[in-house]
């Protein structure tokens, strides 16, 4: 019981429990632990994905300068009507200081790892927060010490769920935070697919071999049915 939660009215199902998730993780991420504020640089990587798609929306919320990679940026064109600079995911770096004028991100969100984190951490601002969000690409990323403290910036871990056991009462504010930017239309899902309960096996699949943009959905069968 203590884990049931009100979801987002408005909203069907799928997208109401979607939507939590991503959205929960990227207001830990961006709110509370980095911080993020107006007019700042956001980097977001992986944005084709479920977090990183809730970290452009909810960056954009909060009044900064977003730019979104992924390793298929051209389905991400639609956010360049939002002012968005959309990358491809390897050889960003030169981009991004050169948007920044040669600071680099104040803040940068990745769910990737690997090599996406490597060239993140040589374009990561003086005071800049550099979000471990996951390692999507396979590869749990290692940094030298020198290179955080030469440059200023900080490496943290970012586990939503976690952070909530932790600290209860700040858990149940991102809760609300959440339900309140879903209801408004801030943050949206971008479900990609659906997929029946028996087809979870499919579905677990689609996600191994990055096939699909966005969020995975899984539906269970109306309360009484077959």
């Amino acid at each position: 019981g203590a884990s049931l939660r009100a979801l987002p009215a408005g909203l069907p199902m799928d997208e109401a429990a979607a939507v939590v998730v991503t959205g929960l993780t990227a207001w830990v991420a961006l709110a509370r632990i980095g911080r993020l504020q107006r007019g700042e640089t956001l980097l977001v990587h992986g944005a084709r994905g479920g977090v990183g798609w809730a970290c452009v929306q909810l960056g954009l919320h909060l009044g900064a300068k977003v730019i979104a990679a992924a390793t298929q940026p051209e389905r991400l064109a639609e956010l360049a009507a939002l002012g968005v600079q959309v990358l491809p995911s390897s050889g960003f770096r030169a981009a991004v200081l050169e948007a920044t004028q040669g600071r680099g991100a104040d803040v940068v969100a990745d769910p990737v790892g690997g090599d996406v984190f490597d060239e993140s951490s040589r374009c990561t601002a003086f005071g800049g927060r550099l979000l471990v969000l996951g390692f999507a690409s396979g590869r749990i990323a290692s940094i030298d010490s020198n290179r955080p403290l030469i440059k200023g910036f900080s490496v943290v871990g970012v586990r939503a769920g976690e952070y909530g056991r932790h600290f209860p009462q700040h858990h149940l504010e991102h809760l609300a935070a959440v339900n309140r930017l879903a209801e408004t239309g801030v943050l949206r899902p971008h479900i990609g697919a659906r997929f029946a309960l028996a087809d979870a096996k499919a579905a677990l699949e689609a996600m191994a071999s990055r096939s699909v943009t966005g969020k995975i959905v899984v539906t269970m069968p109306a309360f009484g049915g077959a």
